[in-house]
């Protein structure tokens, strides 16, 4: 395994000019990672639309796997972002999704710093 140096292990940010390069990497790294996330991302935008979807909506919205919108659906739970009721259609359970309040604030926020990001790297 090759060592690295300290210099090696600089950032992006930390190869770019200051100025407005530097401005533009501050704002990608104060991005909300956890909506930043394609899959994550298309749940709540999905849900901002919607009152609410169902957990075969969403996996089929997003061509994702059950395991995959699972995980993701899970992390967006914990973080208060989503809520998720649990019923039964007949015989069968579903599963059903709704942005929450602190969800919608969050999904905001991050439209509006990937707004800003556009206009920053337009303004060259």
């Amino acid at each position: 395994m090759a060592k690295h140096s300290n210099a090696a292990r600089k950032t992006d940010a930390d190869a770019l000019p200051a100025g407005a390069s530097r401005r533009r990497a501050a704002h990608a790294a104060a991005l909300d990672r956890l909506i930043h996330e394609r899959i994550r991302l298309g749940i709540v935008s999905a849900l901002a639309v919607s009152d609410s979807l169902t957990f075969n909506d969403l996996k089929a919205l997003l061509k994702t796997s059950d395991g995959n919108l699972s995980v993701h659906a899970r992390k967006l739970e914990e973080a208060q972002y989503v809520a998720c009721t649990k019923s039964f259609a007949g015989r069968v359970p579903q599963t059903a999704y709704r942005l929450t309040a602190a969800g919608r604030r969050a999904l905001e926020r991050y439209l509006d710093h990937m707004e800003a990001l556009i206009r920053a790297t337009r303004v060259r």
